[in-house]
């Protein structure tokens, strides 16, 4: 079963979105499960995994409600207030829906750099690990550094490094992003999304060369079984379709072994979110409870 473990579903409120600028505006509209069935279904994606982009409980809600009525939405990371007084609060509200299987913070736009070493970021992840949800994180490159402190403070969390931690593909730079991720990757409790690179490079002259080099070191560095494929759709938008960049990472994984293949395209990411799969698609080790309910996904 192959899975996208990143993509976003939104009804466009620019109040609500308005981190989407001028330079954005193919992104200025809804995009709905609808939408993103014909994508999938175009390229044999069988599965996804909705990702938050505004930080709202709202918006947390709106993306469970969507993945209700959508069998193909098997998961979804939401947003909570992890250095808020509310979060017990979001937790209970939110614990009746086994779709729930992980949150993310907007890390990368945080004025303070260190704001993920806070103390009551710190005490939220932990009442996060509690509730058995997987953590996204978010980061910029020079954001780095902080994420391994972060994941040495909870080693029992299951975290994933979304877009492969934005390195600056666009400069054509490689130091010190290189030599981070895999420190980071020498955590084995940490995962990583080959996502999100397109936006990362030149949005109008990418090429699958110029993408290689990123994408070997993340599987050279944490292997095919704690790395997964995903979108970033609709933001992939910006630089490419959503067919050509499923393409350029099945071209790759197509130098890898099956079992290798399998992982990146569907196991890495129904393992790491806990997903059961239905009978009859590919085995995948279930060795992680379900988070907040025994409820299959």
């Amino acid at each position: 079963m192959t899975i996208d473990a990143h993509h976003h579903l939104w009804r466009y409120d620019p109040s609500q979105y308005h981190w989407i600028s001028d330079r954005m505006r193919v992104l200025r509209r809804d995009f709905l499960p609808d939408d993103l069935k014909a994508e999938i279904a175009a390229v044999g994606v069988a599965g996804t995994i909705a990702v938050q982009a505004t930080q709202s409980l709202a918006e947390s809600r709106f993306l469970l409600a969507q993945a209700r009525k959508s069998d193909f939405v098997l998961a979804v990371v939401g947003w909570l207030p992890l250095a808020g007084p509310g979060l017990g609060a979001a937790l209970d509200g939110l614990a009746g829906d086994a779709r729930l299987r992980g949150c993310r913070h907007v890390l990368q736009d945080e004025a303070d750099d260190d704001y993920m070493l806070r103390e009551d970021f710190n005490q939220g992840l932990s009442t996060v690990t509690s509730a058995g949800l997987v953590y996204d994180i978010l980061i910029y490159e020079r954001h780095l550094p902080q994420a391994l402190v972060l994941v040495d403070r909870h080693p029992s969390q299951v975290f994933v490094l979304d877009h492969i931690g934005k390195p600056r593909i666009r400069e054509g730079s490689f130091r010190p992003w290189s030599g981070l991720i895999r420190r980071l990757a020498r955590r084995p409790n940490v995962y990583c999304k080959l996502s999100g690179m397109v936006t990362e490079a030149d949005w109008n002259d990418w090429t699958y060369e110029r993408m290689l080099p990123y994408i070997e070191t993340v599987l050279d560095a944490f292997g095919a079984r704690r790395v997964m494929f995903g979108s970033d759709w609709p933001m992939c938008l910006l630089a490419s379709s959503y067919g050509r960049w499923f393409s350029a990472v099945a071209r790759f994984v197509s130098r890898l072994g099956d079992s290798e293949r399998r992982r990146v395209m569907g196991g890495t990411a129904a393992e790491a979110y806990g997903i059961r799969l239905p009978p009859g698609t590919m085995a995948i080790s279930a060795d992680r409870p379900c988070p907040l309910s025994s409820t299959t996904a």
